[in-house]
């Protein structure tokens, strides 16, 4: 840290306490109001590009060595620590493959270390933004014990504002108890394209309404625990078919079309969101030569002047092909501060990104003017989320605030009103208890994390699994055989769409006779190519907590209620076969209670069962039809059960018991 740098941060002296062993908390008024106008001014422009620069680096803690290697080869220095120091960086960004992110403890330590180095000993330095990725579902970097969250598509199937807002809070609470300041995070990309390879179930749906308000709610979630939250990717990645991890997108649609897809970065933007990432895709509607994250039509002209937003502009990863493969660091770094962003993020070569900024600020290719506006709106939003008051984590709470059963309760809850039903022919679900179940599936639906959760539900399971997205013919076979034996067949599928032999394997399953309930594990359009099957239900993602719902759904523990958040067109793509908003639920009843009668002697006693469309009363195991069973003897219990396709209202009474008295009537 160089003394411009450090220049009048504090007004006054500040006052360290211990917070753990190792950690420096700052909590001083003076570190919470740093005087901005002193401090820019105090800057060199390489400390200014640095906050300016927000990267990965790799190892577990601040002074970690073990990928040294991989810090020398894209940084040129050995530990975490090191990169921050050598750049000032403004910001790091975790990942799991990068060695940041193996328990919350770690992550709250390495949090802590790479702060410190910021701050400095003298705590006058510029505290980080430390960020990730950690949407809720497929893309989240930080795994259990943490809260895994069934993600944002099932969050959409919920379409419940409350439960959007309890899933902010979560991932607010939890990533601040480890250090972490933003959460790249929603996704509020309104997948509208079936194909989309990257965007899919990290999308809310394809609803700009429903979008809008699950998206706000996240977002004051977040926001509410002291953590940055980022709208993404704007202004719209959900009508590509191409990865911008690999390719560059274009997308053709109108202006009219395109106004759909801004509305959800417009109630964003109403919501007080901090920041929004661009995406690197070309809309021909704005700018048809430049990608958003580098054009100031998109990122100046629509997002800041029409939409009036005054957050911060973040790119997305500079390292992705979509910018990488198509123009050197420098020229993109330039052009990004030109567009109207405020953050370079992970630039594969940081180097040249100085390098490209400095040349263009002496050329005056970009003002030093320009520089400073996103300095201050850096700084500014250091301080205003409480970056600069309190920049570390407390490890004696991280324990307490991450993976609590209130906040997997809360997932579970998520997971249960997700659990949509697009098929269920002839009632086949609920299967009746105690069924017998074949658990099999594409590897990649992970079937073997659904089959212990079928018998925890009281099915007599039979599990074969097989590894890969391609069922062979041996595991199709094995599984045909076994079907025969067994009341029910589930098969977790996973983008079937695409995949024939998982095609097969249903079609093949489906011809023995035994119903065929299908799992659809990822993207939800599985239903079109199953047309053999007899229920298929859609969990939107492979995790354990995405089964909960779809399991129980299964049983009838929980009444499906889940809505398709997306349109499911034909498996020709002509036409609309499911439209948005469908989704079948179980007729419900409610058990009416057994009456008895009981008077001196046996001629006059009896017992009525009541006529209750969808209940079966049962008497020791056996049906019993509704009417007056008269003369009874002893005790008599008479339980209640649902009819096939049918569960029973919350809190239903079920079960009726009497002892019959057998003395005579007196004289």
């Amino acid at each position: 840290m160089t003394a411009a740098a450090t220049a009048l941060l504090m007004t006054g002296a500040g006052t360290a306490v211990a917070a753990g062993p190792g950690t420096t908390v700052i909590t001083t008024p003076a570190a919470a109001s740093p005087d901005i106008d002193a401090m820019i001014a105090g800057m060199s422009l390489d400390e200014k590009i640095g906050q300016m620069t927000w990267t990965h680096v790799y190892g577990s803690s601040a002074n970690d060595t073990s990928m040294a290697a991989s810090n020398q080869e894209r940084y040129g220095v050995n530990t975490p620590a090191e990169v921050v120091e050598k750049y000032n960086l403004g910001g790091v960004l975790y990942f799991a493959w990068s060695g940041n992110t193996n328990n919350p403890q770690q992550v709250a330590g390495l949090s802590n270390g790479l702060q410190q180095t910021a701050v400095g000993a003298d705590g006058k330095g510029i505290p980080l933004a430390v960020t990730i990725d950690q949407e809720g579902g497929l893309v989240a970097r930080i795994g259990s014990p943490a809260t895994v969250l069934p993600g944002n598509m099932a969050l959409g199937a919920a379409a419940n504002q409350d439960l959007a807002r309890a899933q902010g809070e979560i991932l607010g609470s939890e990533m601040r108890a480890m250090g972490i300041n933003v959460d790249f995070a929603p996704v509020l990309d309104l997948n509208s394209n079936p194909d989309n390879p990257v965007i899919g179930i990290r999308s809310m749906g394809e609803d700009p309404a429903l979008v809008s308000e699950l998206g706000a709610a996240q977002i004051n979630g977040i926001q509410a625990r002291s953590v940055g939250a980022a709208a993404k990717h704007f202004p719209g990645h959900g009508d590509t078919s191409v990865d911008s991890h690999y390719g560059l997108p274009t997308v053709t649609y109108d202006r009219a079309t395109l106004n759909k897809h801004l509305e959800p970065f417009k109630a964003a933007i109403d919501a007080g969101v901090d920041m929004v990432m661009t995406a690197h895709i070309i809309v021909e509607a704005i700018d048809p030569e430049m990608p958003g994250t580098l054009s100031h039509k998109v990122l100046t002209g629509l997002l800041r002047d029409e939409l009036g937003f005054k957050g911060l502009v973040t790119t997305d990863a500079l390292d992705m092909a979509a910018m990488a493969a198509e123009w050197p660091q420098e020229e993109i770094a330039v052009k990004a501060i030109q567009a109207g962003s405020d953050i370079l993020l992970n630039s594969p070569n940081v180097d040249a990104s100085f390098a490209g900024v400095r040349a263009a600020v002496g050329s005056g290719e970009i003002t030093e003017a320009r520089i400073d506006e996103s300095v201050r709106r850096i700084l500014e939003w250091k301080v205003k989320r409480g970056v600069f008051e309190q920049p570390m984590a407390d490890p004696a709470n991280v324990d307490k605030l991450v993976g609590t059963g209130g906040n997997l309760a809360t997932a579970n809850l998520i997971s249960d009103h997700a659990a949509t039903l697009l098929r269920n022919q002839e009632r086949v679900l609920p299967l009746a208890p105690g069924s017998s179940v074949l658990m099999v599936g594409a590897g990649s639906g992970r079937p073997e994390t659904a089959g212990p959760m079928l018998k925890e539900q009281g099915f007599a399971v039979t599990e074969d699994y097989e590894n890969g997205a391609s069922p062979s013919s041996a595991y199709r076979a094995r599984a045909v055989a076994a079907a025969s034996k067994v009341d029910a067949v589930v098969f977790a599928s996973y983008n079937a769409t695409s995949n024939a032999a998982q095609q097969q394997m249903v079609a093949e399953l489906a011809a023995t006779g035994t119903p065929v309930i299908v799992i659809a594990t990822r993207n939800p359009y599985d239903v079109s190519v199953f047309p053999g099957a007899a229920a298929v239900l859609n969990s939107y993602g492979i995790n354990r907590v995405n089964f909960h719902g779809v399991v129980r759904a299964i049983s009838g523990a929980v009444n499906p209620g889940g809505k398709l958040p997306v349109n499911i067109p034909e498996a020709d793509g002509d036409g609309v076969l499911l439209p948005l908003g469908f989704g079948l639920h179980y007729d419900t009843s409610t058990p009416e209670a057994v009456t008895f009668t009981d008077r001196p002697g046996k001629g006059q006693d009896a017992y009525t069962i009541p006529a209750v469309a969808g209940v079966v009363y049962l008497i020791e195991g056996k049906e019993a039809a509704a009417g007056t069973y008269r003369k009874p003897a002893g005790t008599v219990t008479v339980t209640a059960v649902p009819a096939k396709g049918y569960v029973f209202t919350d809190s239903a009474v079920t079960q009726w018991s009497h002892t019959f008295t057998t003395g005579l009537p007196k004289p």
